[in-house]
């Protein structure tokens, strides 16, 4: 039996240039496949990302209400979650150090600002999605607190 192995291996010449060329275009199919897969996912990631970050944002922002019996305005923004808004009404309890750790209102998944409106009793934070565009649908649709 062994000899029948070793007989047929020393036989085989190798692959041809186009037998080479036909494995390297189904790897790259495959590859095409899998990357294609992996970019899907990461985009749904940056979506759930953002819905993530608006829900942190809204419980900072009722945190806000709770110590200053209203919520920051439009003008004063979501910079009030970091440091004490001078205009409008005065906050006596709020908090020392902010709401928000690390001093700093992170950035969409796509780097944008998220949108915060407000008019001292209800508020909306929007993330404009991938296309940074009112609108959309998929990865590009506005990601908005009052959908959460």
């Amino acid at each position: 039996m062994f000899k029948d192995t070793k007989k047929i291996l020393s036989s085989q010449q190798g692959m041809s240039l186009i037998e080479i060329l036909i494995a390297l275009t189904l790897l790259a199919l495959a590859g095409t496949f899998v990357g294609g897969r992996v970019f899907e996912n990461l985009q749904e990631g940056k979506v759930q990302t953002a819905k993530i970050q608006i829900k942190s944002l809204s419980d900072r922002l009722k945190e806000f209400r709770r110590d200053c019996n209203t919520l920051p305005t439009t003008d004063q923004g979501l910079d009030a979650l970091i440091e004490k808004p001078t205009g409008g009404r005065e906050c006596k309890r709020y908090a020392p150090g902010g709401y928000i750790d690390g001093g700093k209102i992170p950035l969409d998944p796509w780097d944008a600002e998220y949108i915060y409106e407000s008019d001292g009793r209800s508020f909306t934070i929007i993330s404009l999605g991938a296309d940074n565009a009112e609108g959309g649908e998929g990865v590009d649709a506005d990601i908005n607190s009052k959908d959460l």
